[in-house]
């Protein structure tokens, strides 16, 4: 069964990405030089290390604290 703190996670991630005006998750990959297929992965929850979600809220300017 999957985690639901880790759907919480993805979702949050993909509003943001949309927020940010980017309608296509390999946009913006392609912009912030983030591997396409990573990044697809971490929107669909499938695959979200900690020192990819430090990047993505980097590129947000977002802290930890923030992004929870």
């Amino acid at each position: 069964m999957e985690d639901e703190r880790i759907k919480l996670i993805a979702d949050k991630i993909k509003q943001l990405r949309i927020k940010a005006g980017y309608s296509s998750h390999e946009n913006f990959a392609w912009e912030h030089e983030l591997s396409r297929v990573q990044y697809w992965r971490v929107e669909s929850g499938a695959n979200i290390t900690l020192k990819t979600l430090l990047r993505i809220l980097d590129i947000h300017n977002l802290t930890l604290e923030d992004f929870f």
